[in-house]
C-alpha cells in the first residue's frame, strides 16, 4: 500500500490553496527583502551537487530571506534528487531518522522518495534509521519542498528527507561521509543538498545580529569544531547546527570553498519589533 505523508503546516506556516500559495512564494521573491526578481525555470541540468543552507520559519517571517536560496539553486540547473536535512524539534522517534514514505504532499502535488538512495544511504552511515515517525510533525522539511516545486514546475525531482534530534559532529561527520558516498555511488545523477535551520531564536536584534555573523563567519571558514564549540559555549539557539555541521563536511569533501551569505534578515525586520527577534540565512556553498 503506497504511503504519502500529508501536508502538517499547511495553511499555517504557508497557504494550503494551491493558487494562493504561488502567490506567497511570489511574493516572497518580490518583497523588499527577497531578491526582487522572479526565477525562470531552469532548461539544463545542474553540473554539479548544490549546497545550500535555507531557513524554515513561516513562510511570512523567512520567505523572502529563503527565496534568495532558491533564486540561486534555479539559476544552477536542474537536480534530479534534493537531500534535506533539518533539526527534529519535537524530539520523535530515531536520532537520526530518514522518511521511509513513498512520497510527501504538499497543495502544489506529491514528490517521489528516492527509495534506492534512501537504501544506500542507510547502510552508508552508522547512525541514519528509517523512522516516519520523527517526521510526524516537523516543519523544517516540508517547508522546504513548495519553494522548491515552484523553481522546478515541470522537472520531476526526488526527496531524501532526514531530521537529527541527535546534533553533534560526529553524527553530522557520519552523515556527510554517507551522502559523499552517495554522489560518487550515483554519478549520472544531480544533487542538491539542502540544510534546514534558522539561526538566533528570541533575543533582541543587536544580540542576534552579533551572535549570527559570528557564527555564519565560522560557516563560511568550515570550521566545524569551532563552530560546534562557539553555539555550546555562547548558547547560540541555532535549531540546525547538525544539519549546518553535515553541510560544512559535505562542502569540504567537494572541495565547494566558496562560501557565500546571500541574505541575512530576522523577524524583526519583517514585524518592526526587535525586541526579541529569530534570525534567518541563506547560505550557497560553491
Amino acid at each position: 500500500m503506497r504511503r504519502v505523508r500529508p501536508p502538517v503546516v499547511a495553511g499555517t506556516f504557508y497557504e494550503s490553496f494551491p493558487t494562493l500559495l504561488k502567490k506567497q512564494i511570489e511574493e516572497c521573491f518580490l518583497h523588499k527583502l527577497g531578491v526582487g526578481r522572479l526565477p525562470s525555470e531552469p532548461q539544463f541540468t545542474a553540473d554539479t551537487t548544490q549546497l545550500l543552507i535555507s531557513p524554515h520559519a513561516g513562510y511570512m517571517y523567512s520567505g523572502p530571506v529563503a527565496s534568495h536560496g532558491f533564486y540561486r539553486l534555479s539559476q544552477r540547473g536542474l537536480v534530479n534528487t534534493v537531500i534535506i536535512i533539518g533539526p527534529n524539534h519535537y524530539g520523535l522517534g530515531s536520532a537520526v531518522a530518514v522518511s521511509d514514505e513513498d512520497a510527501w504532499r504538499t497543495p502544489f502535488g506529491e514528490v517521489e522518495l528516492d527509495s534506492e538512495v534512501i537504501e544506500d544511504l542507510v547502510n552508508f552511515t552508522e547512525f541514519l534509521e528509517k523512522d516516519s515517525i520523527a517526521h510526524s510533525h516537523e516543519h523544517s522539511l516540508e517547508v522546504q519542498l513548495p519553494f522548491l516545486q515552484y523553481i522546478y514546475p515541470t522537472h520531476k525531482f526526488s526527496i531524501v528527507p532526514i531530521v537529527m534530534r541527535l546534533q553533534t559532529p560526529e553524527v553530522a561527520e557520519d552523515l556527510a561521509n554517507g551522502i559523499y558516498r552517495i554522489i560518487e555511488k550515483y554519478g549520472q545523477k544531480r544533487f542538491a543538498v539542502i540544510a534546514s535551520s534558522d539561526f538566533t531564536h528570541y533575543e533582541p536584534y543587536e544580540n542576534a545580529l552579533r551572535k549570527d555573523l559570528k557564527a555564519i563567519n565560522l560557516i563560511k571558514e568550515l570550521k566545524v569544531e569551532e563552530f560546534y564549540n562557539y553555539i555550546i559555549e555562547m548558547n547560540v539557539t541555532i535549531c540546525g547546527v547538525g544539519p549546518i555541521m553535515a553541510l560544512m563536511v559535505l562542502a569540504s569533501k567537494l572541495n565547494k570553498r566558496k562560501v557565500t551569505l546571500l541574505k541575512y534578515a530576522t523577524s524583526g525586520d519583517i514585524t518592526g519589533d526587535k525586541s526579541a527577534v529569530v534570525g534567518y540565512a541563506s547560505i550557497i556553498f560553491e
